[in-house]
């Protein structure tokens, strides 16, 4: 029972990652902070589909399944077993791939637009969100 529980969360996990990978960069625009880690978990995602490197959450969810007495995932790991045939065909994958890019561009390119702005507001003394505008003194 334990095993198929490793499995299954490993599961969850990797699809919270993957929709992280698309839309992190649009949840940023909002918690700034976010967005060091969206850069991460993009560069992680350029670099296994460039290089085909295994994901580690791919090899802990097919342990699990496998010393559960399940099948493990499908050859190509996690996309190939849920992702491709399901959400899309196989023959539209680089589509798929490429959708995603441009998804992370335009979060991107928002969030820098969104940052200089912040900056200019703060600048000019009209503070930031959080703040009801700029502080008037007295004399």
């Amino acid at each position: 029972m334990a095993y198929l529980l490793i499995g299954e969360a490993a599961m969850v996990v990797h699809f919270l990652f993957l929709v992280f990978m698309a839309v992190g960069g649009f949840l940023a625009w909002r918690r700034p902070r976010l967005i060091g880690a969206h850069l991460a978990v993009a560069a992680w995602g350029v670099f296994s589909v460039t290089t085909g490197a295994e994901c580690p959450l791919t090899v802990v969810e097919d342990w699990g399944r496998r010393n559960a007495g399940e099948r493990g995932l499908a050859p190509g790991g996690f996309i190939d077993h849920y992702i491709e045939g399901a959400v899309y065909p196989e023959e539209y994958a680089d589509l798929a791939r490429l959708a995603v890019a441009v998804l992370v561009a335009v979060s991107w390119t928002g969030f820098l637009l969104l940052a200089r702005r912040r900056r200019a507001r703060t600048r000019h003394g009209h503070g930031g969100p959080d703040t009801e505008g700029p502080v008037h003194h007295l004399p």
